[in-house]
């Protein structure tokens, strides 16, 4: 049982621009892959940068407007240099977050949250970049079917990680969501159930309706106490 990994999911065939391309071909390249972004690569194709569409509208909102109605916007520097850039180098973003191949999707989608960007160059060991990770992407494992959900929690979780009986659990799965029926021996084994079955690539959520034949939670408490009050 493990996640799908960036390898599965990511774009391998990527288009890259170089520091030298020119704003109009990063433009006709968008357009024409219908791509919202590209990395910059250097001389070893290993990622530097990346353009995207936000950058080259920049370069439109400063233009003046033909009836000069509006003021052109201020812009701090740094933001003037790109928007008057003429190369993807001026107009790139540089500070490039990127994702391995073996890394789960779970992993990949927690550095995009976290760094609030929506797509990951992917780079083997030595930096060369082999594909891109993006949001749609990483979406792509809720469009499993339910019938492998439902195989992958029957076989990996309940019988081959939990050794339960096959008849211990019953579950059913609908549009992702996962229900969970029948008794386990222990109280303390249905939150490890629910946690398994919750990493399964396409649940959605886990309704809990399993039972308990022993309460061992109660079993480990009950000893301390007596000794308390001996």
């Amino acid at each position: 049982m493990q996640h799908r990994t960036v390898q599965d999911v990511m774009t391998h065939e990527v288009v890259t621009v170089r520091r030298d391309t020119p704003f109009k071909t990063v433009a006709e390249l968008l357009a024409g892959h219908d791509v919202t972004a590209v990395p910059v690569v250097d001389g070893q194709h290993r990622p530097i940068g990346i353009v995207s569409e936000a950058d080259l509208l920049r370069k439109e909102s400063v233009q003046p407007e033909p009836g000069g109605r509006d003021p052109i916007p201020r812009l701090p520097p740094r933001d003037r240099a790109r928007a008057e850039a003429e190369t993807a180098e001026g107009l790139m973003s540089t500070m490039v977050f990127t994702a391995r191949p073996d890394w789960s999707v779970v992993e990949a989608a927690r550095v995009m949250d976290r760094q609030h960007v929506k797509r990951l160059p992917v780079v083997d060991d030595s930096g060369v970049l082999v594909g891109v990770v993006s949001r749609s992407d990483l979406l792509r494992v809720f469009l499993r079917h339910d019938t492998a959900i439902r195989e992958e929690i029957v076989h990996d979780v309940l019988e081959r990680t939990l050794f339960l009986a096959p008849d211990a659990v019953r579950v059913e799965v609908v549009e992702g969501v996962v229900t969970l029926r029948g008794k386990v021996e222990r109280r303390s084994t249905v939150p490890i159930v629910l946690r398994l079955c919750r990493t399964v690539d396409g649940v959605v959520a886990v309704h809990d309706n399993l039972s308990y034949s022993f309460d061992d939670r109660r079993a480990d408490v009950e000893p301390e106490t007596v000794h308390g009050i001996l």
